[in-house]
């Protein structure tokens, strides 16, 4: 630079420090005109205002002072700023054009000046040149040295933001409780992006439902943070009224950014964003993040990344809510399938447990039975379905309805499991076929059956694939049972194998499924042995149930658990009668005077008429069509129950007598006066049985109408001696 030049512009340059505060201003209101944004957050508009005063204080010292153009350095916390306002989200266009912006300003005024300090147009045109070279080689090195501070900060907030969103996928949705997951939403919230975070869910969608209701709407307090570790107690619903950001987001859908606003519990804040979640084209609830006055005020970028935490939160809050769903959906199913209440019966005392599983798995196919029989007999069920949710609940209710009528006519466990194999093997084809089934694979379970006697104290088991029972007696020895193990359910063409045992009374049953000994941390060989330490004598069968899931279950169990335990009692001999009957018409007569006479000791007398009626009719069949051995039991249970046994492997049917036929009237006298009445079969022979009622009337079509006239002065005896002895009668069957 010429030295008239460079004394010139120094001169200049020494003016207008003189005038810094005006040139300052004069920039500022520029750029405030021209770049609004710069000046709309409070401490972005007091970095710029500072930026200013900097840059030109240096400028026209260097000037002044006649240091070379490429010596004059740009303020020390230039490159500061420049990550500031990275850090804010200006872009980076604004920022350079602020800088273009002032050196124009600042160059009008320094060459409005050359003209009035020198009257030498050459030396003011070098000079001019020289100024303009000067300033555009200034403004260019300050604006690289920007842009890269810029870009590094940007980068790295770029980085920042990315991990940010990667770990909010780590850590939000790590289950599927709709509680935890929002939680865990406002948990990671508060940790590095809002001083105080609120997550509201609609209280339509916690019920199931995909809309949101009518106006105004309600919402559930979910979560809120920051917390002590403890998360948030479930509230109420609370109206969400129109107007407010929540109710805005909640119907708009889109995110909305708020200075200078209240939060919910009434702390003013600096800050707020309020986003809705949306997952699937369903809005679910809303979330607020709050900044307090000493933290920097959310910005577009903030809004952006807020979006993306919120929607991946949206997605994992909305699986956690189907899941809820189908889950509550297949644990209702399965309940429902499931018995309520113990049936009444006398031959043991039940006690059950059914939990779901714990983990994602959800509800399975696990169930129990109790199931009265003849006899004063009882059949006990517990069974496993392959798989979990709810088509395994709904294979299993089909099997649980498959048991009851097999149980009925009275099968042997073994002889049942073979039929129960047949209705698997039916279910699985079924499945196969169908042109919208949704399931791969067989249908496959698992099943233990058994019957206890408490006449005979006796207990036939077997099972298909089902892990053993365990038996605890009254000296408090714990044993598992050693059944035969059988095949699975839906293999087909293998047999079964029953186990018989004599049980003392007292003695308690253990039924269960896999789930209750088979766990991660240990095989099902370590849970049995963990069941045998466990299982102690208590009076209350309640305790024991609590006390084996205490000690055997994990806080979350993996699998579904079914529990049943029976303790067994015995009918004493003072409440079963037994009489051999030969193979004579004339003992019928005997069978009715011992049925009497025993009714008589155990003060049953309002049942004697009925009781003889059924009794002679039952002797008599089997004298007539049965072979012998003949035996007539009567057992005082919950009611009167009259079995005839014999050796004969004929059933009788009933069927209804025409008008003026002999016989075929006798069976349908049993099932009139009876409340149930049945045929069981054993390995030879058989028994009809029949459960009296004490308000059962006898049928007008039998005798007469049933008056008090057609029956005065009768007899049982008499009346059934009349039907025998009369010529051509045939028996009451």
């Amino acid at each position: 630079m010429e030295p008239t030049a460079d004394g010139l512009l120094a001169r200049a340059a020494r003016e207008l420090a003189s005038r810094a505060d005006e040139l300052s201003g004069a920039v500022e209101a520029c750029l405030r005109h021209e770049l609004p944004e710069l000046w709309e957050a409070p401490d972005v508009a007091r970095m710029a205002t500072e930026n200013i005063a900097e840059h030109l204080g240096a400028v026209l010292v260097g000037l002044a002072s006649g240091t070379e153009p490429g010596l004059i350095r740009p303020p020390p916390a230039d490159a500061e700023r420049a990550r500031r306002l990275a850090r804010h989200g200006t872009p980076l266009s604004t920022m350079l054009r602020a800088f273009r912006l002032a050196q124009g300003i600042v160059l009008d005024r320094l060459l409005a000046e050359l003209p009035r300090l020198s009257g030498d147009p050459e030396e003011v045109n070098t000079a001019a040149r020289e100024l303009i070279a000067m300033s555009t080689a200034y403004v260019d090195r300050t604006s690289e040295e920007g842009v890269v501070a810029f870009q590094e900060e940007r980068d790295r907030r770029l980085r920042w933001r990315a991990a940010l969103v990667n770990e909010a996928g780590l850590r939000i949705g790590t289950t599927l409780d709709i509680a935890r997951t929002t939680q865990e939403l406002a948990d990671f919230v508060s940790e590095s992006f809002a001083d105080a975070v609120t997550i509201d869910l609609l209280d339509a969608v916690l019920q199931g439902r995909d809309t949101a209701g009518e106006d105004p709407l309600k919402v559930r307090r979910m979560a809120q943070g920051p917390t002590d570790g403890a998360g948030c107690e479930p509230a109420i619903a609370h109206l969400c009224p129109d107007g407010t950001p929540a109710a805005y987001a909640l119907h708009g859908g889109q995110p909305s950014r708020y200075q200078e606003v209240t939060s919910s519990d009434g702390r003013p804040a600096a800050s707020a964003l309020v986003l809705p979640l949306r997952a699937r084209s369903i809005t679910l609830g809303v979330a607020e993040f709050l900044r307090w006055r000493d933290t920097p005020a959310y910005d577009d970028e903030d809004v952006l990344l807020a979006q993306e935490i919120v929607a991946r939160a949206a997605v994992a809050v909305d699986n956690a809510r189907r899941y809820t769903h189908v889950r509550a959906t297949a644990l209702t199913l399965q309940r429902s399938l499931l018995p309520r209440h113990a049936p009444r019966q006398s031959a043991v005392e039940i006690a059950h447990r059914y939990l779901p599983a714990g983990s994602e798995a959800g509800v399975g196919g696990d169930w129990f039975d109790v199931i009265p029989l003849s006899g004063a007999r009882v059949a006990l069920v517990v069974g496993d379905v392959v798989g979990h949710g709810i088509h395994a609940a709904a294979t299993m209710g089909r099997l649980r309805t498959a048991v009851r009528p097999l149980a009925d006519i009275d099968l042997p466990p073994d002889e049942l499991l073979t039929h129960l194999d047949d209705v698997v093997l039916r279910l699985s084809a079924e499945a196969a076929t169908a042109p919208d089934a949704d399931t791969e694979g067989d249908i496959g379970a698992t099943c233990l059956y058994a019957v206890y006697d408490p006449v005979t104290r006796r207990c036939a088991l077997a099972r298909a694939g089902h892990v053993p029972p365990a038996v605890l007696v009254g000296d408090g020895t714990a044993e598992l049972l050693d059944l035969p193990a059988g095949p699975p359910l839906g293999l087909g063409g293998l047999p079964f194998e029953a186990r018989e045992v004599e049980l003392p009374e007292g003695s308690l049953i253990v039924l269960y499924t896999d789930g209750l000994i088979e766990a991660r941390d240990h095989d099902v060989e370590a849970g049995m042995s963990s069941l045998r330490s466990a299982l102690r004598p208590a009076a209350s069968l309640e305790t024991v149930c609590d006390t084996l899931l205490e000690a055997l279950l994990p806080p979350r169990p993996d699998d579904d658990i079914a529990l049943l335990l029976a303790r067994t009692r015995a009918l004493g001999a003072d409440r079963v009668a037994t009489w051999d009957v030969p193979a004579d018409p004339a003992a019928v007569a005997r069978a009715r005077a011992d049925v009497s006479r025993q009714l008589g000791a155990w003060g049953l007398d309002e049942l004697d008429f009925t009781a003889e009626l059924v009794a002679s009719e039952l002797v008599t069949n089997a004298v007539r069509y049965g072979r012998p051995p003949i035996v007539l039991r009567l057992i005082h249970d919950r009611a009167l129950l009259c079995e005839v046994s014999d050796a004969g492997s004929t059933t009788p049917h009933l069927r209804r007598a025409r008008a003026f036929d002999e016989g075929g009237r006798g069976l349908l006298l049993v099932a009139q006066l009876a409340a149930h009445w049945g045929t069981r079969h054993a390995r030879s022979g058989k028994t009809v049985w029949a459960e009296l009622s004490e308000s059962a009337r006898l049928p007008a079509m039998v005798f007469g109408d049933g008056s008090e006239e057609d029956l005065a002065g009768a007899s049982v005896g008499s009346w059934l001696d009349e039907f025998e002895e009369e010529p051509g009668a045939g028996p009451l069957r």
